[in-house]
């Protein structure tokens, strides 16, 4: 049975698919608030309890000369600080509290058989997601979009002789608050990751992103000491086993244009969106 939660990001994302398709006759609030079967007055609050702004203002921040203005600061300059210092460009938030540990070839050979892996569900602004970790930190998230044990199935094809508990454990818990509004209670969140060397520095790369922040896949070789290797980072991005806390949802197309993504260019629009207002209201 769906949550309120649940019910909510739904209706949040068929209003933004529909701004997305008809962005050229500029749709009022009325129009997005039929097409998604409520009243303008609970359309809009609702969406400004979810992103903390209005429809329009959130429409704003997913145009291309945004996302072509934010590439311009956070592609080049911010990055290159971010790489040297090891910090975030635009403020200490949470990209500084992720670090990744990669896999021994021990821990994850033969299936993962040395593993033991605590899993559990939690709700997320953008749908439910399964979270995964073992004794040394977070090895999965992924949207449970079909069912629980789809999602579940999909963790055991990736260490399919771990052993498994079914327990929401302090590590996840941890991990859980990065989607909340307060993060004064976000300790330092640990990845353990199997992942090759080029692979895992991909994905460092990417935590220097900062909230709010985006780039490209050109970006991302030139800084992983690639350049020209936008397909094998392409790759390396879409090998990312830990949703959203890797934030592969900030790589865009040079142009502007969004892109797709793994979990859907729907949530990829949902989640820079809602970045791009959380970063506005903290910077």
């Amino acid at each position: 049975m769906e949550t309120q939660q649940e019910i909510n990001y739904k209706r949040i994302a068929e209003a933004i698919e529909f701004f997305r398709q008809n962005f050229k006759t500029q749709p009022g609030l009325e129009e997005a608030a039929e097409h998604v079967h409520l009243s303008p007055f609970h359309f809009q609050r609702m969406f400004q309890e979810w992103a903390g702004v209005t429809p329009k203002q959130f429409l704003q921040y997913l145009s291309v000369e945004h996302a072509k203005d934010i590439l311009k600061k956070t592609g080049a300059t911010l990055v290159d600080a971010a790489i040297e210092t090891g910090l975030s460009g635009t403020g200490r938030l949470y990209d500084l509290f992720i670090k990744i540990e990669g896999m021994t070839p021990g821990e994850y050979k033969n299936g993962g058989e040395l593993l033991h892996i605590n899993y559990s569900f939690a709700e997320s602004p953008f749908g439910l997601i399964i979270v995964a970790s073992t004794d040394k930190g977070i090895c999965h998230m992924a949207f449970a979009d079909e069912s629980r044990e789809t999602a579940f199935a999909n963790l055991k094809r990736a260490f399919p002789n771990a052993t498994y508990t079914q327990l929401v454990d302090s590590i996840q818990q941890n991990a859980l608050f990065i989607f909340g509004q307060d993060w004064s209670k976000l300790g330092q969140i640990k990845l353990h990751l199997k992942g090759t060397q080029f692979q895992i520095k991909v994905w460092e790369i990417l935590l220097k992103v900062p909230i709010g922040g985006l780039t490209t896949y050109a970006d991302l070789a030139e800084k992983a000491g690639h350049t020209g290797a936008s397909r094998a980072v392409g790759t390396a991005v879409g090998n990312n086993p830990v949703a959203f806390l890797i934030p592969c949802h900030r790589v865009i197309k040079a142009t502007g244009e969004i892109g797709q993504y793994h979990w859907g260019s729907v949530r990829k629009n949902a989640i820079i969106g809602w970045e791009a207002a959380k970063n506005n209201r903290l910077s």
